[in-house]
């Protein structure tokens, strides 16, 4: 297989399972389920923390699923990453198990994946006088 086709299936695959992820995720927290407050709770953050992270997962699907855009793809991609990083430190602080991790770890590996294989018209170009 040619190796740009490769990188291109990566890409949709990790991309694809991302924004499902950060998409259903998303809805959780905007709907403010019981359990997803018992959670947000448990890890010290107030409620309605819930309804902006819900939010800026909806957002960033949108931005990373979207042609061209590379800027705002970029600031999506840096969201989830904060976002899922913060969320990993989060469960370690509280001192949950391994498992209650997973999910976020999970969402951080496809955020590196899919923005390290996204495919040249999804990046974001500087021309070098820029720098």
């Amino acid at each position: 297989m040619h190796p740009q086709r490769r990188s291109k299936i990566i890409y949709w695959i990790a991309t694809g399972w991302l924004a499902l992820g950060m998409f259903s995720t998303g809805i959780v927290q905007l709907l403010q389920m019981e359990e997803e407050i018992a959670f947000v709770v448990l890890l010290g953050y107030p409620i309605y923390f819930l309804s902006l992270l819900g939010a800026w997962k909806l957002l960033g699907v949108i931005a990373i699923l979207l042609p061209r855009l590379p800027l705002l793809k970029e600031w999506a991609y840096a969201g989830f990453f904060f976002a899922m990083s913060g969320a990993i430190f989060s469960h370690i602080a509280v001192g949950n198990p391994v498992g209650e991790i997973l999910p976020a770890t999970l969402l951080l590996v496809l955020t590196v994946v899919s923005w390290y294989f996204r495919p040249a018209e999804r990046r974001l170009i500087f021309d070098h006088q820029d720098v």
